[in-house]
């Protein structure tokens, strides 16, 4: 399903999963769920459903790109078995000229699904053995599986990221992440639904010694385990207002840890200035339509003049700037 995409920190989507069920605020007004019915008309979007046929798609891509994993669902609902989950792990396997991106708010599903990486201790888990995935990896490495995945487990052409919303998510949430075997571990931040302290949502152990307080953990400071950090606001006819000062704290997170930070979208909502010269209603700090209509709505957010502007409209500059920081230097 839908190759091409408009999401701004990735090239591609890949949907061997659809439907999904609602587990916290941010799913609230889902763009997924707002945008089901048009690629599957009179289905409701809580039946999720798998689609094998769909499976060898990225083989088919030519050109490098990186791909999101399930923009209309998630790959770890409960609903979707283990042997489809090791389906999908061959082919992203195989097709190692692309960079997968998985985000899920589900991680206790993850993390069950590959076992805790302090437990791991060089073993691998035991897919690609049957059925489409055993059929495609012979077909083209002629190579024993399990030998390979010895050498090349947790793939190294998998990012695995979280959704958070607010500091509750995060703190739910990240901690299983870090747990979970990975190359590349992310967290997206959107919809932005309160203040988040990332830091906070690191577990101690996990970077200092509460024996003797903090400690030196190299580069990523606080955020050790953390890899990157998109952070957006809501878009869609419903969308829920954040704060410009969440984004700017969890810029500054990333900064000091060294961590790269990828700012999306402000969403519906964007900072404002006002501008009185008669007909105009107020002007933008960004750039938006000539005319603004006197219907279009206005708050005060915590001292920020907030306005619903539109999601082209209010863009991406986050204080006179596009943050498009990946992983390892990449640019997109």
């Amino acid at each position: 399903m839908g190759d091409k995409t408009k999401i701004e920190w990735t090239d591609a989507t890949w949907n061997p999963v659809t439907g999904c069920t609602k587990v916290s605020a941010g799913c609230k007004f889902c763009y997924a769920e707002r945008d089901f019915n048009r690629p599957y008309p009179g289905r409701a979007f809580t039946d999720v459903r798998t689609h094998p046929d769909r499976l060898d798609q990225p083989l088919r891509w030519r050109r490098p790109r990186r791909v999101f994993v399930n923009s209309m669902g998630d790959l770890f609902h409960d609903k979707v078995e283990d042997d489809f989950l090791d389906e999908c792990f061959a082919v992203m396997a195989l097709a190692d000229k692309h960079t997968f991106q998985i985000l899920t708010k589900r991680p206790e599903r993850m993390l069950r699904y590959f076992g805790p990486s302090d437990e791991l201790d060089g073993l691998t888990r035991d897919c690609l053995v049957e059925g489409t995935a055993q059929k495609l990896y012979f077909e083209r490495t002629g190579e024993n599986p399990d030998q390979w995945l010895a050498v090349h487990w947790p793939v190294k052409n998998v990012w695995f990221g979280v959704s958070v919303e607010d500091q509750v998510t995060a703190d739910e949430r990240i901690p299983l992440l870090l747990k979970t075997p990975a190359t590349v571990r992310f967290v997206s931040y959107e919809p932005a639904l309160g203040p988040v302290d990332l830091t906070r949502s690191i577990p101690c152990g996990y970077y200092c010694d509460e024996s003797v307080g903090h400690v030196d953990h190299g580069p990523n400071g606080n955020l050790a385990g953390i890899d990157w950090v998109i952070a957006g606001g809501e878009s869609g006819p419903q969308a829920r207002p954040s704060d410009p000062d969440w984004f700017r704290s969890v810029r500054d997170q990333c900064q000091a840890s060294g961590v790269p930070f990828f700012f999306k979208q402000w969403g519906e909502w964007a900072p404002v200035q006002y501008h009185h010269d008669g007909k105009a209603y107020l002007k933008i700090s960004v750039p938006m339509p000539d005319a603004m209509k006197p219907s279009m709505r206005e708050i005060v957010w915590d001292g920020a003049n907030l306005a619903r502007v539109g999601k082209k409209s209010a863009g991406r500059l986050l204080d006179g700037r596009e943050w498009s920081e990946y992983p390892n230097g990449g640019k997109r």
